[in-house]
This record gives C-alpha cells, structure tokens and sequence, in this order.
C-alpha cells in the first residue's frame, strides 16, 4: 500500500517490525490459537520486548514516546498478516490510554512499564449480560471500604479476558446517579486472585483463536488507589471520551481487512481458470473486483482523514461514530462480495477469505452497535 499521509520515517519502521513479528512469530502458531481458543501468552512478552506494545506511552513511563500513528500501523499489519488471535490493539490502543490519561502518578509508574514491556496483559470490563452498548445502565458494583473499593458483579465478552493480568473495570459507585454513578477502576488479577474469577473462553463464529471470556468479581478487593480520575462519578464521561479512539481502531481494522480481501480475490482471479480462461477475464468478475476495489479506495480515504483529524486532537463523536459503522459496513459488503469469487473455496476455512469473512462480523457490533453510532450521528446534525 502507499504510505499513508500520517505516515513518517519512524511510523515506517514501526510497521516494519510489525509485519515482520506478525508473519514469522504468530501466524506459525494460528493453528494452535485457534485449537485452544487464545493466543500464546509469551507472545506478549516478545512483542514488548520489540517495543510493539503500547507504543504511545512517554518514555519516562517505559514506552516509546510515539503517537497514535505507530498504533495504527501495528494494527493494520497484524490484519495485513491475517491474524486475529492477538488483543494487542485492546491493550495497547483501547485501555492502556485509560491509565496513561486518568491513572495517578503512582499507578502509572507502577503500571505503564510492565504495560509496554508485555509483563501485563490488559482488558477493560464494560460490557454485561444485560447491558450491551447501555454502559451507563451496568451493575457492577464497587463499595467502599477503608481504603479499597470492594467490586461484586460480572462482565462478557471480554477481549483478552483469559490471558489479563490487569484490567479496567467500569462499575457503580453510586447506583443513585446512574451515568454519573460509574467509575472506572483499575485491578491487577490473577487466578489465584481472591475475589476473581475467570468463566468459559466463549466460543465465537469468527475470531477464534483471541480469547473472549466471561469474568466474574465476588468481593475483588481493589486500592481505592486505583479508582481512575480524581474523583468518582467520572468513568461513564472517560469512556465517552476515549470511545472515539476504539471506534477509530475498529474501523482500522475494517479497512485493512477489506483491503486484504480485495488483494487476495485478485491474485486469485488471476491464477484460477475457469471455462478455459482466468476468472479475471470474465466480464462479471472484473466489474466485481472494480466495485470492490472502489470502496476499498474511497474506505481507505476517509480513514486516513479521520485517523490525520485524529492526531490533531479534531476528531469529533459523530465522524468517529461515522467511520465506525461505515467503514465496517463496507467490510462485510466486500468480504462476502469477494468470497462470492472464490467459489466453494471460499467457503473452505482454510482459505483466509474465509476467515476474513466470519471475522469481519464482529466489528458491527463492539464498539457500540452501527445501530447506536447511527444515533450518535444523527443526533449531531
């Protein structure tokens, strides 16, 4: 692909190493991944040591002072690679900035250097059973007690909540008060954690080999220490206010994706004949292949704006709103367009159209609902 034009000398050599960790140390292990139903833990581990985890944390916090460019050159060429087993962008680009905006010094001196060196694999807790996209409706609960907070409730669907060893909990302190009752606070868990329990890895149509899990709190004792803000009450607004960014992150994803379907439609097209001539000889397929192509493009545009707007601190709820759910919209239109190409083959999971396919459904979803960023948007007019 051309360099993109939030791109520099440094982001190039970011998405260098990138691919090339993404190529030769986890796509050997995808069947593996997909078998136990999570990645392998010391991947971590290799990819802080290469400086790929959290790139945008300050140095003095044991980062490597970038910005979100790097984070997104991460992301696009772990799609590029056609893995979808690893939460690095949950830990690096979604809840690591929870810390590094609204942690207190000591967390953050505390916290961010394991963070970037992979010792701590991070997760946010936002979503329950009953609650979805209605954050500011949860109900787990964090009561005070002392000095620390006593947390009893249940998450889902959390990305990276097998493998955690830190995560961000959203919970009421203040169930009178509703949004302005929750807060965001910040625990570090193990299996043998009192008071924290992990549930089933869910089983998943597509992205099977990141791990996805239920997480429980049964009187998790936390430092009030690790309530972030200064205050509490505020988590509802901090999620608002970084939401923007994981919305940015999945359209990302969306269009990496879908710019990966197209390359791998076309060099198929190429080689595969059919009624004795390449299936790109045929008039249907080309004109297929140019729509795809076509939306791939214009998808790739209006990223590259948002993602410009964005490292200028201009990009606002309802145009992040609007690349979340159009950018993931065109994704599923693309992958099963180009699916449609492969023919029975496409169907056959061992071709990565396949999987970019299941994948992709997902990200209508997380994130908020399209359905909800349509609100957002429409709410802004």
């Amino acid at each position: 692909m051309p360099r993109p034009p939030w791109a520099d000398d440094t982001v190039d050599a970011v998405r260098e190493l990138a691919r090339s960790f993404f190529v030769r140390e986890v796509m050997p292990r995808a069947e593996r991944h997909l078998a136990q139903g999570h990645p392998d833990r010391d991947l971590y581990d290799k990819a802080g040591k290469l400086g790929l985890l959290s790139v945008s944390i300050p140095e003095e916090f044991g980062g490597g002072g970038g910005t979100f460019a790097h984070e997104a050159a991460i992301i696009e060429e772990q799609c590029y690679a056609g893995d979808s087993s690893m939460g690095t962008s949950i830990h690096s680009s979604i809840v690591t900035p929870y810390l590094a905006e609204f942690g207190s010094e000591s967390l953050k001196k505390s916290v961010l250097p394991r963070v970037a060196a992979g010792e701590m694999v991070l997760s946010i807790g936002m979503t329950e059973p009953g609650t979805g996209s209605d954050l500011q409706n949860i109900q787990t609960r964090a009561v005070e007690d002392g000095d620390e907070y006593v947390i009893t409730g249940s998450k889902i669907f959390i990305t990276n909540g097998w493998l955690c060893d830190g995560i961000v909990i959203a919970a009421k302190t203040d169930p009178a008060k509703g949004a302005a009752g929750v807060s965001l606070i910040f625990a570090e868990v193990g299996d043998d954690t009192p008071g924290f329990s992990r549930g089933r890895i869910l089983q998943k149509i597509g992205g099977k080999g990141q791990d996805t899990a239920e997480l429980f709190f049964d009187g998790l004792r936390v430092p009030k220490g690790n309530l972030l803000g200064s205050d509490e009450g505020q988590g509802f607004y901090q999620m608002m206010q970084l939401l923007a960014q994981e919305r940015l992150v999945t359209a990302i994803m969306a269009v990496a994706m879908m710019e990966r379907a197209v390359d791998l439609t076309v060099e198929y097209a190429k080689n595969r004949h059919a009624f004795g001539k390449p299936l790109l000889a045929m008039q249907n397929t080309e004109f297929e292949l140019a729509e795809c192509a076509t939306i791939a493009r214009i998808s790739r545009v209006f990223l590259d704006d948002c993602i410009s707007k964005h490292l200028r601190a201009e990009l606002d709820v309802a145009t992040a709103a609007m690349a979340k759910y159009w950018l993931t919209d065109q994704l599923g239109v693309v992958a099963d367009r180009c699916l449609q190409l492969f023919g029975g083959y496409g169907y056959m999971v061992e071709y990565p159209i396949a999987q970019i396919y299941t994948d992709a459904r997902v990200l209508r979803i997380l994130a908020g609902t399209n359905e909800v960023m349509r609100g957002l948007i429409a709410r802004s007019l």
